[in-house]
């Protein structure tokens, strides 16, 4: 199938904005928790009228300091309440929120602040604040910064004291659909980032049909989400707005070291993530299976539960036998792993890279259904996405209702909808590349099954081609390598070569357990990577990975490497994507390495 699409359930109003969201739940549900915040260690609840007055507060501080309508705002800081507070307050403002992600070096906040042109910059710490102050000699438009561990809400409210609300009502209204509300920076893997222009109008019609397609897991006054993804990425951002839409209470965590922790006491009946947190948990818990002398009861545990999801998907679904088996472990198993999520939470909603299916059919056969969805920061998130009804998985789901996927000649994927990207900011030349004949053109590939479920099965720029002429998907390989518990990144190569090989580093949590396991305490890393044992335990990672392949695309040979990929390094971006053509400079001896002799 070449193109699919589906009605839309949300009719996007013609001349509101997002504020408006925060006066209706204000007005129709004034006593319901729409937020969860984080006060002296408990879990506080916060009522949609008490959100609306503290959002008008923040914006009035705002107004007050001299914001006018249309101003660009920074906002650095971690996932926490004042970031969803301070995005509403600076919409209710009349102005344009751009996040700066709080890893961010101070030449990336330069570029983006100064690129957009912010008046001001909300920050989270003090080294934050130092970082911005480092650059501010040259962002001449900048005339403020407030630190929210310095008391910034405060003295916003402060600065606003005495401003009627009728005020601020009037300023909030003054955007309509297709006013920016926001400019969200794309990660930058092969250049500088582009700054995304979303409009009121792309995040109404994205969070509007993703609620009304899902609506069983948004259920105002029981339904609840904890998000712990940084809200400066989109999908952070359409977790936040999607959650003000429905209603339903919205916590954040900052922190993920903490995060089972924090599933167990704010209990969400959803969860929002990636595949690496989903593999983690899953890996986390085979571990500790296997340290208590119960690791063949797991893998018996975890082969039922995959059994038991394919089944389902068939037309005689689970046998007699198989639902007896499946009941038992999730007494003694299935159970156990859902209150590591938290105890409530029937489903999650997983995007940024293939979760394998796999790991797909073992979530929901444990009864904690994993739904992925695809989409890019120029989709506002999510472009397509699983149904809570009619799951496939190993697909990305149908397109958003409302919008159209389309399957190029070359195998590219095109999207078209409200929920698009307006224009790149300040960058008219890949505006018009990327929405040439009214299709935005993604850069990803993948085909569309005849129920319209899309499949992603790589990236065009990425795509090798072997000296034998052999084209390769690095992603399919790789997701599958990567899901290993010892593996942290994995990243193919092989483009003019005569074989696909693979640079791949060490998971730095899973590591020392594995060492402890296996009688190696005390080795240091780069010892580790020439350890014989492990070697052959990633080469077990890697076989599994070519069994997805053919011969011709699979990993012959791998280098495994003393370091991490972080952010900090410069090898990923700070949605964890992978800079491949800084990793291919920074390790071309490694990359010779696999083919010598």
């Amino acid at each position: 199938m070449r193109e699919f699409s589906l009605p839309a359930l949300y009719e996007v109003p013609a001349d509101g904005n997002l504020t408006d969201l925060i006066r209706r739940n204000a007005a129709q549900h004034p006593d319901v928790a729409v937020i969860g915040r984080k006060v002296a260690g408990q879990w506080q609840d916060v009522t949609a009228a008490t959100f609306l007055a503290e959002v008008r507060a923040a914006a009035k501080g705002l107004i007050a300091s001299g914001v006018r309508p249309g101003d660009r705002i920074g906002l650095m800081s971690r996932t926490r309440y004042e970031w969803t507070l301070l995005d509403f307050a600076i919409w209710s403002a009349g102005a344009v929120t751009v996040p700066v992600y709080e890893t961010s070096s101070p030449e990336q906040i330069q570029w983006i602040l100064g690129d957009s042109g912010a008046v001001a910059c909300v920050v989270e710490t003090p080294g934050h604040e130092a970082a911005v102050e480092s650059v501010r000699d040259r962002l001449p438009a900048l005339a403020n910064i407030w630190q929210i561990e310095r008391d910034a809400i405060a003295r916003l409210h402060a600065a606003g004291d005495g401003m009627p609300d009728d005020e601020v009502d009037a300023r909030s209204a003054l955007a309509d659909a297709d006013s920016p509300a926001t400019i969200v920076y794309t990660s930058g893997t092969t250049g500088r980032p582009k700054g995304c222009v979303l409009s009121h109008r792309a995040f109404f019609a994205e969070c509007g049909n993703i609620v009304e397609r899902l609506r069983p897991l948004f259920r105002t006054g029981d339904s609840s989400v904890l998000l712990f993804l940084p809200v400066a990425h989109v999908f952070g951002r359409l977790v936040e707005v999607a959650s003000v839409m429905a209603p339903i209470k919205l916590g954040h965590v900052a922190d993920i070291k903490h995060l089972t922790d924090e599933l167990a006491a704010f209990k969400p009946t959803m969860v929002l993530g990636v595949p690496r947190v989903f593999e983690k948990v899953y890996n986390t818990a085979r571990a500790k299976a296997q340290a208590d002398g119960k690791g063949k009861i797991f893998d018996k545990a975890a082969d039922t539960a995959i059994a038991y999801s394919r089944a389902l998907d068939t037309a005689a679904g689970p046998s007699m036998a198989l639902k007896l088996k499946h009941k038992v472990f999730d007494r003694v198993v299935y159970s156990k792993l859902r209150s590591v999520l938290g105890g409530r939470a029937t489903h999650a909603i997983s995007g940024g890279a293939p979760l394998g299916e796999r790991l797909g059919h073992f979530y929901r056969g444990i009864g904690f259904t994993v739904l992925e969805g695809y989409g890019l920061t120029e989709s506002c998130a999510a472009t397509a996405f699983n149904p809570w009804d009619r799951q496939k998985i190993g697909t990305v789901g149908q397109p958003l209702p409302g919008s159209v996927v389309r399957i190029a000649d070359d195998g590219e994927v095109l999207l078209h909808g409200e929920h698009l990207f307006t224009t790149y900011w300040n960058n008219e030349q890949a505006t018009a590349d990327a929405l040439s004949d009214g299709w935005f053109h993604t850069g990803d590939l993948g085909t569309l099954d005849e129920d319209g479920y899309l499949a992603i099965t790589g990236r065009k720029k990425e795509i090798l081609v072997t000296a034998g002429g052999k084209n390769v998907a690095p992603a399919v390989i790789e997701d599958r390598i990567r899901a290993h518990a010892l593996v942290a990144e994995c990243m193919v190569v092989g483009d003019g070569r005569p074989f696909v090989g693979a640079l791949i580093t060490l998971d730095e949590e899973f590591l020392p357990r594995w060492a402890t396991e296996h009688g190696k305490v005390g080795k240091s890393a780069e010892e580790l990577t020439e350890d014989p044992e492990l070697l052959a335990a990633v080469q077990r990672a890697v076989d599994d990975g070519n069994a997805a392949v053919s011969r011709a695309e699979s990993v012959r040979k791998f280098r495994v490497l003393p370091t991490q990929f972080t952010e900090e390094s410069g090898h990923v971006t700070p949605s964890l994507k992978l800079k491949r053509n800084v990793v291919a400079k920074d390790f071309a001896e490694d990359i010779e390495a696999l083919y010598r002799g």
